[in-house]
């Protein structure tokens, strides 16, 4: 039975809910949307599987959507590979033998074909009520295509089956019965108009929050961006792992994006929804060993001088229910991996010159660009810790590795920043940067995409500057020299050395990092532009002196 109509509401908080189908679904989407139109916004996408995915992820970086409808394969598919929620139309068995009753009608022989799972209960139904049915499944389109020909051989000439099936089908000669009925699309939209109504909720839960509240995951899975190959298997471990509270160790070259995907896989855990649950970070080679453990594990009142009055809850219980991100792991000091230990295995924590343990529930997920195993070979690392932050793995790839998502990743962060400046980008944008790609693709990118979304912002200001400048090669690399220097192999020198000339390079690598320091008044920000490394390479490097 239909749930009772949902009561109108204002215009500006309408739900926008996207419907995602090709073929004979589009036109029932089309058909049901004019019943809702008072419900909610609601836009039709005529595209299919990575088509749409693209589309969606693309639009959803400056646009809001609330959930998408779609179903059988194409809703699958969209499932496993988007940030919003996928509301999949399902056809109910009273749909099926309908179907089948107008397909009986066109030939003795009918064929049911459904995505991945057979219907148990039409084995019986046909059983029962004497009716010949043939049931096949599918797992891809050609799969399918390749189904509908050996029921063709067999005779077959009425097929059952979603918008896919049904194409193929009449593509073949034969008979189509499509199984959707308007009443399970009904069901889909309410279905989705719930789901909507929560996210909102949700959301706006998050803006009333009081600022003291823990801090929460703001990027999701539509912002690893790229459609290369190595980002597509990326986004499909993150909904993988999303599923599993087991620990994450995520390794990858600075600027690769270590706690974005940790923030998406987090996003796409059960552990971030509800209750909207906290993710909290903390970068374990940037704070001093002695108030490190402080931060992670709280302290009790008068634990140490200095200490705050009361005491002071750390980062576990902060992220209680949550999760926590242990970022340059590879710099925790020993004495307090051991304590990191305990916590993971007992599921609780003691604080600082405290005696109570407390417990917590908490998912861990660290990071490193540094090569762990070698460290625990040196002595550096513990062994058993080290299989403990690792039971699932994800190492990201470098952007050198995936020079095809250059071109993109480059657009779409420099539209960001002229729009951070109030400017807008020319018309033909594209096309300046396409005839820069090589140029872009040839540089090395130590600081991958990090460093690439800094020249984009660099490059941003002069031609907000200079709106009639147009983007060429000649022009990025009056902006940006380092892109003239030759790619190299190790790209741990090239950070020191790819954005100075010749002198000035020599200069960086006969002073040491405190000698930077000094210079310039002990602004480490300042001293690490001049070197060209992070804030947190600037720091592992003063404290290797």
């Amino acid at each position: 039975m239909r749930r009772a109509p949902l009561p109108p509401i204002d215009q500006r908080d309408k739900p926008v809910i996207w419907t995602v189908s090709v073929s004979r679904l589009f036109d029932l989407f089309r058909d049901i949307t004019l019943e809702y139109d008072e419900l909610a916004t609601i836009e039709p996408i005529n595209l299919g599987f990575d088509d749409a995915v693209r589309h969606i992820r693309e639009r959803m970086a400056t646009e809001r959507c609330d959930a998408v409808i779609a179903a059988g394969s194409n809703g699958a598919y969209l499932k496993g590979r988007l940030a919003v929620p996928v509301i999949i139309a399902k056809a109910s068995g009273y749909d099926v033998m309908q179907a089948l009753a107008r397909a009986r009608r066109i030939a003795p022989q009918v064929a049911v074909v459904t995505y991945q799972d057979p219907l148990p209960e039409l084995a019986e139904f046909a059983t029962t009520f004497g009716i010949e049915v043939v049931q096949r499944t599918y797992a891809t389109e050609e799969d399918a295509r390749a189904q509908i020909n050996e029921l063709k051989a067999a005779g077959i000439k009425a097929v059952v089956g979603a918008g896919l099936v049904t194409d193929l089908a009449e593509e073949a000669g034969l008979a189509a019965v499509f199984v959707y009925s308007a009443s399970a699309i009904r069901r889909a939209f309410d279905d989705a108009l719930e789901m909507a109504r929560l996210t909102q909720l949700e959301a706006g839960r998050a803006r009333r929050a009081p600022a003291s509240e823990p801090a929460r995951a703001l990027h999701g899975l539509h912002d690893l961006r790229g459609e290369s190959v190595a980002m597509e298997a990326l986004r499909q471990s993150v909904v993988l792992y999303g599923r599993s509270p087991a620990t994450v160790l995520i390794q990858g070259e600075t600027g690769s994006g270590k706690e974005l995907v940790a923030q998406a896989i987090h996003r796409e855990s059960p552990r971030s929804l509800g209750a909207n649950r906290p993710f909290v970070a903390i970068n374990c080679g940037a704070i001093a060993e002695s108030l490190l453990e402080s931060e992670l594990f709280g302290h009790e009142d008068g634990a140490f001088t200095g200490a705050r009055r009361g005491g002071h809850a750390g980062l576990f219980e902060a992220a209680n229910h949550g999760t926590l991100f242990l970022d340059e792991i590879g710099e925790m000091p020993l004495a307090l991996q051991t304590r990191l230990l305990r916590v993971l295995e007992e599921r609780e924590v003691v604080r600082v010159g405290g005696t109570r343990p407390i417990p917590i529930h908490v998912r861990v997920i660290s990071a490193t660009h540094c090569d762990l195993e070698q460290r625990i070979a040196e002595g550096r690392f513990r062994a058993d810790l080290f299989y403990r932050l690792a039971v699932l793995r994800l190492r990201l790839p470098a952007l050198r590795e995936r020079a095809g998502d250059i071109a993109g990743l480059a657009e779409w962060s420099l539209k960001n920043a002229l729009a951070a400046l109030g400017a807008r980008p020319q018309p033909n944008l594209r096309a300046e940067l396409a005839a820069c790609v090589p140029l872009l693709q040839r540089h090395g990118w130590p600081g991958n995409v990090r460093e690439l979304r800094n020249l984009a912002e660099r490059l941003a200001l002069f031609l907000a500057a200079e709106p009639l400048q147009a983007l060429t090669p000649a022009f990025m690399l009056d902006v940006a020299p380092e892109l003239a220097a030759a790619a190299v192999a190790d790209p741990a020198p090239a950070a020191v050395t790819a954005a100075a000339p010749p002198e000035k390079a020599q200069q960086q690598q006969e002073e040491s990092a405190a000698e930077v320091l000094a210079r310039f008044g002990g602004s480490r920000e300042a001293a690490a532009h001049y070197l060209g490394v992070s804030r947190t390479t600037l720091w592992r490097r003063l404290r290797a002196t």
